[in-house]
C-alpha cells in the first residue's frame, strides 16, 4: 500500500524546497558579486550585471515548471518569491541609505507577479494540451 502526504503538506514541502532552491540559485548567481563598479565619469553600477539576473531567472524556470505541471501551483507562486525576498533582505540589509526595504518590496511584488503569470501560463498550457473528457491525463474510457 502506497502512503502519500496530504495535499497541504505536500504543497508546503514543495514550497519550502522551491524557496531553498531559489536561495541557492541567488547565492550562485548573485551572492558572490558584492561590489559596485565605478565608471570613468564617476557614476556607479551594480552590484549585479544583467547576465547574472537573466541567469538566475532562467535557472528558476525549470523548478517552477516542474511544480506547476504537478499541480503545486500555489507552492510555485509562493516559494520562489519567498526565497528571492529573503535573499534580497539578507543581502541588502547592510545598506547605509536605509532604502533597501524599497528594493526588497520591489523584489517581492515583481517576483510574485511574474511567478504567478508564468505558473498560470504553465497550468493553462497543461490543461489545454489534455484531451477533452480526461481527468488527470487518463482517457475517459479508462484506457
Amino acid at each position: 500500500m502506497e502512503r502519500r502526504l496530504p495535499r497541504t503538506a505536500s504543497d508546503l514541502l514543495t514550497g519550502l524546497a522551491l524557496a531553498g532552491l531559489t536561495a541557492a540559485a541567488w547565492a550562485a548567481w548573485l551572492g558572490w558579486d558584492q561590489h559596485r563598479d565605478v565608471r570613468g565619469d564617476g557614476t556607479t553600477t551594480g552590484p549585479y550585471e544583467a547576465w547574472q539576473v537573466i541567469g538566475l531567472v532562467l535557472t528558476l524556470l525549470p523548478p517552477v515548471y516542474w511544480a506547476a505541471s504537478r499541480r503545486h501551483a500555489l507552492a510555485a507562486v509562493l516559494g520562489v518569491p519567498l526565497g528571492l525576498t529573503a535573499c534580497a533582505f539578507l543581502d541588502w540589509s547592510d545598506d547605509a541609505s536605509g532604502l533597501f526595504m524599497v528594493g526588497v518590496t520591489m523584489v517581492l511584488v515583481g517576483s510574485l507577479a511574474v511567478t504567478a503569470a508564468v505558473t498560470a501560463l504553465i497550468t493553462y498550457g497543461k490543461r489545454a494540451g489534455r484531451p477533452r473528457g480526461t481527468a488527470g491525463g487518463t482517457p475517459a474510457g479508462g484506457r
